[in-house]
């Protein structure tokens, strides 16, 4: 089952996640407790401001996904709160782990096995890199562990219902050039250039000189 989430999407519901297991007694949420938690800027990365607006726009699209409904708990306004463990199966453990990757990013085991502890805590690294595994081996895969970055020790690990922030990006990139292979990178570039120009120049003289032919036909 493959779910394809916008970043507005992915904080609207790693927010209804994360409320539902660190604050229980609040949760569904209100419209206006859903964009706050979208826009709180502990526990965020990128930090949010998104307006009432953009955060019904991200619920009417998670609910035709069916990973969110209107509670029916009643109450003066309506609430919201989400269906990922239900469509998945996911047990609260997979939900902190995911939950993190879609409210912050790419991250480390150790990052995982910190920020988690307020949503479920893991014993140790290998209790989070157990729950990682068994996201990453599903017939759908949530998760995937990404390249390691130069100049870090561990690679990090991130969620697949989006596309990934640039911030998020990992530096795979290769080093920048030398000097010397600048240079000679803008001077092939510079050559092509005129070679381009000389064929577009050659083409319109050729234009020209047929031109010129029929004009002195007309006197023949």
């Amino acid at each position: 089952m493959e779910i394809r989430l916008n970043e507005i999407e992915v904080r609207v519901l790693g927010s209804l996640v994360e409320k539902e297991l660190t604050t229980p007694e609040y949760y569904p949420l209100s419209l206006n407790s859903l964009t706050n938690a979208c826009n709180q800027k502990s526990n965020r990365d990128p930090v949010m401001a998104l307006t009432e607006e953009e955060v019904v726009r991200a619920l009417d699209s998670l609910r035709f996904k069916q990973l969110s409904v209107i509670s029916a708990d009643g109450g003066r306004v309506p609430k919201y709160r989400h269906l990922l463990a239900e469509k998945l199966g996911l047990m609260p453990a997979e939900q902190a782990v995911l939950c993190e990757l879609l409210l912050r990013g790419p991250q480390t085991v150790g990052e995982l096995r910190t920020r988690c502890e307020r949503m479920h805590p893991f014993g140790d690294l290998s209790a989070v890199e157990e729950v990682l595994q068994e996201l990453m081996e599903r017939e759908a895969p949530m998760i995937a562990l990404m390249a390691r970055q130069t100049g870090r020790k561990e690679g990090r690990y991130a969620q697949l219902f989006s596309e990934l922030p640039e911030s998020g990006a990992e530096c795979t990139e290769a080093p920048a050039p030398e000097a010397a292979r600048q240079r000679v990178m803008a001077e092939n570039e510079r050559i092509v250039k005129l070679e381009a120009e000389v064929a577009m120049l050659r083409g319109e003289v050729a234009d020209l000189r047929e031109l010129v032919e029929e004009f002195k036909k007309q006197f023949e």
